[in-house]
């Protein structure tokens, strides 16, 4: 997919690192991670070692949930890598996963020192907790860390962060001098005052085509 929009198109475009689409599929198939947790919890089930119980079913909804979201998310990759949702549903059914094993485990650990009257202190169901509430903040925090990087074409200039924990560059075009391209995907920006600014597109997906589509402006707005 092309993520570049047409040359002097104003607007917000999201920007994308160079290796977004091969950093998605891998942060997909990390996923296997809870789906072997999964598997984990529900053998002794299957082999006739612990009850088949209502937190039982509901463990097997939500892994079968789990198996589709992730299919569905390596389609989505297929066809359209840049594609973003408001709530990643794959890690909502990773922490339900987690949450449930870590109830899971820590009421059959609890089950065994009340049978034994001593009481342990379990840490595996605390550590799988903490991963369910990791995967929360990731689902609903996913996309909004994913557009801090953007470039902002306006009438009156552009706003634009080129790195994900930079800072944004923000500029009016009629505080510029010139604006002119330095290498293959970079902007050197010359105000009137003397200062010099240097934008860096390098590692952003169809860098030089945003780079590009920056000066198309600058051009348009300056004439």
């Amino acid at each position: 997919m092309d993520t570049a929009a047409p040359a002097a198109a104003e607007g917000r475009t999201t920007l994308y690192h160079r290796r977004h689409a091969g950093q998605q599929r891998a942060k997909t198939l990390s996923h296997l991670g809870p789906a072997l947790v999964l598997l984990f919890a529900v053998l002794p089930v299957l082999a006739g070692e612990e009850a088949f119980t209502p937190l039982v079913v509901l463990e097997f909804a939500v892994g079968a949930a789990y198996l589709i979201l992730m299919v569905r998310e390596l389609l989505h990759l297929r066809h359209n890598p840049f594609h973003q949702e408001r709530v990643a549903w794959l890690e909502l059914a990773a922490a339900g996963i987690l949450a449930l094993e870590s109830y899971h485990i820590w009421h059959r650990h609890h089950a065994a020192d009340l049978a034994r009257g001593v009481h342990k202190t379990h840490y595996l169901p605390w550590v799988y907790a903490a991963l369910a509430v990791a995967y929360v903040v990731m689902a609903f925090r996913t996309r909004q860390m994913a557009g801090r990087r953007f470039l902002h074409l306006h009438p009156d200039g552009f706003a634009a962060r080129t790195t994900r924990l930079g800072r944004a560059h923000e500029l009016r075009w009629a505080d510029l001098a010139a604006a002119e391209p330095a290498g293959p995907a970079d902007v050197l920006l010359h105000r009137h005052d003397g200062q010099t600014h240097r934008i860096s597109f390098a590692d952003v997906h169809d860098g030089p085509a945003h780079r590009d589509r920056l000066l198309a402006h600058y051009q348009e707005a300056t004439k």
